[in-house]
């Protein structure tokens, strides 16, 4: 059997093909060269060597042989072992032996055998396709240019004599070039400053507006409660309330209802909020003053959690 061409076909997957009883065949990748002297250029290539000393068998070969032959793993090793001992003998009988494809095997003086590999072959599959070639020397030749001056005649500019007044003529002209550009630019001008004036304006009102509704919900330093005398009527307003939670479930806000007025409190319910919660409150209030003092005796004694709404509420 001729193993030479399987092994052939595994140096272009591993690093290290072994013959079992004869040595390794080792592959080494080469970066690309570039040969100065003979302006030549080689890609990417494995080098192939030859070690005498790795002979165990590591079962690649034979594995190989029997799967592309499709016979036995007993019958590849006996086949590798035939091969040898034919390799053996042709050293002896020739002090030579040449491998297809792979490179050639001699005996040296002191019987040792030396490897020279193929150089045509390159075992690199990433380097397919590529091969070396030859880039002739770029000459490059430097002209000296040299430059004719032409003399030119000069040419001297005669201011023209002209009369003393002409200068009154372009005054008089950019007199009236500025009375047009006023007249024309300053209808421009304050149709302009209108327009700014317009945005600065609606720009400020947002903010007003931001501010309010953040004062709406949010009170961290209130004014002093101003007391004013005026008749009570039942339309008097009470928009400062006493909140003692909202409730998802309707039970639940009835049940807190009822103990708020067991207790004392002039609880009431008021509307379903937007967050589809029935709120329950301890009680309405005409200032915010009489609603955080409200607030600061339930949070001591009976709910920590209660919290003052600012609302105009129909009860």
């Amino acid at each position: 059997m001729n193993i030479e061409q399987y092994i052939a076909q595994l140096l272009y997957r591993y690093q290290c093909v072994t013959v079992p009883g004869f040595g390794a065949f080792l592959t080494e990748i080469q970066s690309a060269q570039w040969v100065e002297a003979s302006h030549s250029f080689f890609p990417p290539k494995k080098l192939v060597s030859f070690n005498t000393n790795i002979k165990t068998n590591d079962g690649l070969l034979a594995n190989h042989i029997a799967s592309a032959e499709k016979t036995s793993y007993s019958y590849a090793v006996s086949a590798i072992q035939h091969a040898v001992l034919n390799w053996k003998n042709n050293l002896e009988q020739n002090g030579k032996l040449s491998l297809k494809d792979i490179g050639e095997l001699q005996l040296n003086s002191e019987n040792n055998l030396v490897f020279k590999p193929v150089e045509q072959n390159n075992y690199l599959t990433s380097s397919f396709g590529l091969s070396s070639f030859i880039s002739p020397a770029i000459k490059r030749a430097i002209e000296n240019q040299i430059e004719t001056v032409e003399e030119k005649e000069v040419i001297v500019f005669e201011p023209e004599t002209t009369n003393g007044r002409s200068y009154l003529k372009y005054a008089a002209i950019f007199v009236l070039g500025l009375g047009l550009t006023g007249t024309l630019g300053y209808p421009l001008y304050q149709k302009e400053m209108a327009n700014q004036k317009t945005l600065v304006q609606k720009s400020v009102q947002k903010q007003v507006e931001t501010k309010i509704q953040e004062a709406t919900f949010f009170i961290k330093n209130p004014l002093p409660a101003v007391t004013l005398s005026i008749k009570e009527n039942k339309e008097t307003k009470m928009p400062y309330h006493v909140m003692a939670g909202a409730f998802r479930d309707e039970n639940n806000a009835n049940k807190i209802l009822k103990r708020l007025l067991k207790s004392g409190f002039d609880a009431k319910r008021i509307p379903l909020n937007k967050s589809n919660l029935y709120p329950v409150i301890y009680g309405s209030y005409k200032t915010f003053a009489e609603a955080e003092q409200v607030k600061k005796e339930i949070n001591n004694r009976d709910n920590p959690d209660a919290w003052i709404l600012i609302e105009t509420l129909a009860l």
